[in-house]
């Protein structure tokens, strides 16, 4: 990565180092090669649309977003939801935050391509970005959608959401802002619901406490409808920032 990107020019292979403790990580690394297309949208675009969540600094956000409200989406894939909620929002600022390299290439490409100047990509840890680079109450909105499930027992304690995520994203997220998560894996769906009825910082916008139904601004994407074919059955969960 050091060697494709120098000097700044691209996001770094590890951006935090080692200066942080790191209990739960947003991510599970992942090695894939990065195409030409990709590579080169990110020397093109990487210095003003793209971060490295170093764990050094405060962000502005209405400085990078020029005044819109923030929403943080944690882990894109290939970035093509991203770009259709971003185009079809356009009020709205999203701060989009993956390590996967060819994913952020793939973005900054389709920002590019379609104008779309209201994304931001960060590299790295989201916790990192969450505890060290945002100020609280500084999201208007956070996105989890398809995290990785840990299906083995004895990993699921290194899934995102749990207590003391909630408690990290709750002071991170104004009055009234809604943590949207979704997932197909049954069983991560179930412990979802509860930790999120459970946590005092939010409450459930569905009158029934349950699941919420697939809200328009979130695309079908190509990795969900291969699990829907699959038989798969996937559970959105809104649930609001209570003051």
């Amino acid at each position: 990565m050091s060697r494709m990107f120098p000097d700044g020019t691209g996001p770094a292979a590890d951006p935090a180092g080692s200066h942080f403790e790191r209990r739960i990580r947003s991510f599970q690394p992942r090695r894939s090669r990065v195409t030409t297309g990709q590579a080169e949208a990110l020397r093109r675009r990487w210095p003003a649309w793209g971060l490295d969540i170093d764990g050094q600094r405060i962000l502005d956000l209405d400085e990078i977003f020029g005044g819109l409200p923030a929403v943080l989406e944690i882990g894109f894939g290939m970035g093509e939801a991203t770009a259709r909620m971003a185009a079809a929002d356009p009020g709205t600022g999203i701060l989009a935050a993956d390590v996967h390299t060819p994913g952020q290439g793939n973005l900054l490409r389709l920002a590019e391509e379609h104008g779309l100047s209201n994304i931001r990509v960060a590299n790295g840890d989201a916790i990192i970005l969450l505890r060290e680079m945002l100020a609280p109450a500084a999201l208007a909105g956070m996105r989890v959608y398809f995290p990785d499930p840990w299906p083995k027992k004895r990993h699921q304690k290194r899934r995102l959401i749990q207590p003391e995520f909630l408690t990290l994203a709750a002071e991170r997220m104004k009055p009234g802002a809604v943590l949207h998560c979704a997932t197909d894996w049954e069983p991560y769906a179930e412990q979802m619901l509860d930790v999120l009825t459970a946590h005092p910082g939010f409450e459930n916008t569905q009158e029934d406490g349950g699941y919420a139904p697939r809200p328009d601004f979130r695309p079908l994407t190509r990795f969900e409808g291969q699990g829907l074919d699959k038989g798969h059955v996937v559970h959105d969960l809104l649930f609001r920032r209570v003051p």
